[in-house]
């Protein structure tokens, strides 16, 4: 797949709906990747059958270049006894459109989008494998705080980072 997306491309953060299918049946991710995440398109089968969980897709020029889910309390409670958090979980970009400063320009947008549509929420939090260095970094630069918490998750140990939305 070719892309064209140059580093100042403006994204946004979208709602999933099926529009978005065929991308996300298309949506690539490398072996290193999948150690800590999973496909969109398997993500999107949970998100069906529980309501708390959305599936949001990263956009640009038309393009999904990204995916993750906000998760409600039922997610939540694993890492934090805040009711008023959100948890981001899922989170990739397409392998085709990394390097692009997608991710730091989604995780900008992130705050803002959460405000927008799930006001009562306080946090976002969210945990990183403690073997995903650069996703750690990308967290951290935009952001997030590591506050100490850990929890072991299914591919291993989990910094739990927060991030305040008041």
């Amino acid at each position: 797949m070719t892309n064209s997306l140059s580093p100042t491309t403006a994204i946004s953060l979208e709602f999933y709906d099926s529009r978005f299918d065929e991308q996300l049946k298309n949506y690539y991710l490398t072996d290193e990747h999948l150690k800590f995440t999973g496909l969109p398109i398997d993500n999107l089968e949970i998100c069906k059958l529980e309501e708390e969980r959305h599936a949001i897709v990263i956009v640009s020029n038309n393009e999904v270049t990204g995916f993750f889910v906000l998760h409600g309390w039922e997610g939540v409670q694993q890492y934090s006894d805040n009711a008023d958090a959100i948890l981001l979980r899922a989170y990739s970009i397409d392998s085709n459109f990394q390097g692009k400063g997608i991710a730091k320009q989604s995780l900008e947008l992130l705050p803002d989008f959460v405000k927008a549509h799930f006001p009562e929420k306080t946090e976002i939090i969210l945990g990183v494998n403690h073997k995903n260095i650069a996703a750690q970094h990308v967290y951290l630069k935009s952001g997030f705080v590591d506050k100490g918490v850990r929890v072991m998750g299914e591919k291993g140990e989990l910094f739990v980072m927060h991030m305040d939305l008041i």
